[in-house]
């Protein structure tokens, strides 16, 4: 088999694994990020996420019902909480964890992990979401997307 053979063949493994990848968890991947928790309860624009799910690792990505972008979750090592809403700011579209930060694949921003920009086309900050904890839960307040 030549090269470009395999290349192929392997781009397209990978096209239609990527196309299935709703069911799979990209974020566990990336190292210091935690599972995806999809489809949490979403109540009056807030979302309630136990705090136990952070014992694993310190950044969860969580995937909300009924909206179009996942946020980012991080525990601070002072035991606050910091959430990111991925979505980019350049192009309204969901960015991917990367380990040490996060990418926009349509246009190539990247943001670190506090949400600042790295990389343009984008030029602002990734909105960050008020946190506060309810006895074993972190609620996020989301905001209109």
């Amino acid at each position: 088999m030549q090269r470009r053979d395999f290349l192929k063949g392997a781009c397209r493994i990978c096209l239609l694994g990527a196309a299935g990848a709703t069911a799979i968890d990209i974020a566990s991947c990336t190292p210091g990020v935690g599972n995806v928790l999809s489809k949490p309860t979403v109540n009056n624009n807030t979302i309630q996420v136990p705090l136990s799910m952070f014992d694993k690792a310190p950044i969860q990505v969580i995937s909300p019902k009924n909206y179009a972008f996942e946020i980012a979750v991080e525990k601070k090592q002072d035991g606050t909480y910091e959430a990111l809403l991925l979505r980019c700011t350049h192009y309204p579209n969901q960015l991917m964890p990367t380990g040490n930060g996060y990418t926009c694949n349509v246009h190539g921003s990247r943001f670190d992990k506090e949400g600042k920009v790295v990389k343009g086309p984008a030029a602002t900050s990734l909105k960050q979401l008020t946190t506060s904890i309810t006895g074993q839960n972190l609620l996020i307040n989301l905001i209109k997307i």
